[in-house]
């Protein structure tokens, strides 16, 4: 089965910051794996907070180049049935709606855990756990 690869796994991956060098590295190796998922909620996450003109982004054309190359991966569309199935997973976990809809995407596809520093790492969401690979 999958793993789930939120957002900060892929802007750890191209970050230039030397204070992040140690989680670059980490996150390039989970990259290599063929056992990925992700959603259309991450690669837009991305490329929001890839391409911001403060905190030294990286242009247009590579983060779509990028995102590009992770459509390797199977990715989920966020649907209305996920919208509604992360309102619930938010009331019952009192998550942010954004990493509810994430937990939803990953169980939609099967996958058992988020790779994630997001959330806590190794607890269940009922059926999809979070483990922080930085730790």
């Amino acid at each position: 089965m999958a793993s789930f690869v939120d957002t900060n796994i892929l802007l750890y991956a191209i970050s230039t910051e030397s204070t992040e060098a140690e989680k670059r590295e980490v996150a390039r190796r989970i990259l290599t794996r063929s056992d990925l998922a992700l959603s259309t909620q991450v690669l837009q996450e991305f490329y929001v907070q890839a391409t911001r003109a403060r905190g030294g982004g990286v242009g247009f054309l590579t983060a779509a180049r990028l995102i590009r190359s992770w459509t390797r991966f199977p990715v989920q569309a966020i649907t209305v049935e996920i919208v509604f199935a992360a309102i619930r997973t938010q009331q019952r976990f009192g998550l942010s709606y954004w990493d509810s809809a994430i937990v939803e995407a990953a169980r939609s596809m099967g996958c058992p855990e988020v790779l994630t520093e997001d959330l806590q790492d190794h607890l269940d969401y009922d059926g999809v756990v979070a483990i922080n690979p930085f730790q």
